[in-house]
């Protein structure tokens, strides 16, 4: 018996019980490919985040932000108050000892360019080493918080640290070009000695200026990337809505991201009140320095106060944004959440309905209802029986949850804040009303004073 062959029905349940066996033997070799394809990128992007913060570290090492050592500490300050401070003002009391001096006032105007700027940047450089000094860069920059979650954003990281550096050169270059141009035109109506005098005095007030701009504009460069890296952790909690059902993951996860945002907050507040605070007296003085002027101010005599407001006004604006975008990618998470719990709450089936795309939920509202009152429909929901007890309060206690956890975002928004201030549009728009009522009431001031002298 044993020598005879196998009928047909015998091959083919060894066949099948060879391919339960062997399983990895009938896989996909596309699928397989891609996987190992997947993993090899993710790899690389790794690669590539550890090269861009080794890079960013250097930057700061630099310009003197790292200061982790008492001989950095020592170098960074010493550095900045030679070249940002010494070197500045000195040229200008020597180079500004002419005859033309008088009638353009050019001494007394550049020097509250440059202690404005000096102000500016030591702010940056005190609050932003100190961070860097306590946390590192990667536990700076919340690029090592997520365990598992680095390989997955490391690409995201990447191209978010690029736009950053490009950034950086496309807010640096114009303003170095508007000082240069302005420096030439005083250098030509100035005349000294010779002409290497005029260059070098040119060379000595332009790096000192560009020097202090870029330690000023890369430190809201950094808070701005800061702010943008969570977006990425914010825009995947809206997908995480499509992958998940329990609401317990999405609280936990929310009170995840709106601790890194108070930790933020907590580390730029002071940063952002002192550079809110020097650029708002730097132009007031500005304002008081020019009204108080009798003669006419031009570009060569004021034309500082432009280019340097400009670059001060960026980095305001860097800030400003940064954190209003994150606020409102925050705040937007409720409405998100309002969306899916309606979604989940109103469809045929409560548990369907919880595992479906949130894509697919949001496509046109007339697909969705001819999903829901077909034909097909209608006839099957005449013969399903009525949801027993145990279904019901299944479903009460599922909508319960979700009301619970809308009602947490509700009352959590989260955000950027300064000593509890939401740093949104209201605030934003606020701030602005502020200076332009301080504004026109310095100028309301100065222009009854001179017009009083005049008339005396």
């Amino acid at each position: 018996m044993s020598d005879q062959p196998a009928t047909p029905i015998e091959q083919e349940s060894e066949e099948q019980q060879t391919q339960i066996r062997t399983p990895l033997l009938k896989a996909d070799p596309i699928q397989i490919l891609y996987e190992e394809n997947e993993e090899q990128e993710e790899e690389e992007s790794s690669i590539y985040l550890d090269e861009d913060l080794q890079e960013l570290d250097f930057y700061l090492l630099l310009l003197g932000f790292n200061q982790t050592t008492m001989l950095r500490f020592g170098i960074s300050w010493v550095t900045f108050l030679t070249i940002g401070v010494v070197l500045p003002v000195t040229v200008l009391l020597m180079s500004t000892n002419c005859l033309r001096c008088d009638l353009y006032q050019v001494k007394a105007f550049e020097l509250v360019v440059v202690s404005s700027h000096a102000c500016l940047a030591a702010a940056a450089l005190l609050c932003l080493s100190h961070n860097l000094r306590k946390y590192g860069i990667r536990k700076f920059l919340f690029v090592d918080q997520y365990n598992g979650h680095v390989q997955r954003f490391s690409r995201d990281y990447v191209h978010k640290i690029s736009e950053a550096k490009r950034a950086l050169v496309l807010w640096v270059l114009p303003c170095l070009f508007l000082k240069i141009v302005r420096e030439v035109i005083r250098m030509m109506y100035m005349h000294h000695e010779s002409w290497w005098k005029s260059c070098g005095i040119l060379v000595a007030l332009t790096f000192p200026w560009m020097y202090v701009t870029v330690i000023f504009l890369s430190s809201c460069l950094v808070f701005h990337l800061v702010c943008n890296l969570q977006i990425i952790h914010f825009d995947d909690y809206g997908n995480l809505l499509e992958r998940e059902t329990d609401v317990l993951v999405f609280i936990e996860e929310h009170a995840r991201l709106r601790h890194h945002l108070s930790k933020i907050s907590h580390r730029f507040r002071i940063y952002l009140l002192l550079v809110f605070i020097v650029v708002t007296s730097s132009q007031f003085a500005t304002l008081f320095q020019i009204t108080g002027f009798s003669n006419k101010v031009t570009f060569i005599n004021g034309g500082d106060f432009a280019v340097s407001s400009i670059a001060q006004v960026v980095g305001v604006i860097l800030c400003l944004n940064a954190a209003a975008k994150i606020s409102h990618r925050a705040q937007g998470v409720a409405a998100l959440a309002s969306r899916w719990h309606a979604l989940a709450s109103c469809g045929p089936d409560d548990s369907s309905h919880m595992r479906m795309s949130f894509s697919n939920q949001m496509g046109s509202s007339n697909g969705l209802l001819r999903s829901v009152s077909s034909e097909a429909d209608m006839e099957a929901m005449n013969y399903t029986p009525l949801p027993t007890n145990e279904q019901l309060t299944s479903y009460l206690s599922s909508y319960h949850r979700r009301q619970a956890f809308l009602m947490y975002l509700q009352n959590n928004p989260g955000g950027i804040t300064l000593y509890g201030w939401t740093v949104d549009r209201s605030l934003i728009n606020t701030i602005f009303f502020i200076e332009l009522s301080l504004v026109l009431f310095v100028l309301g001031r100065t222009t009854v004073f001179i017009s009083s002298d005049g008339l005396s």
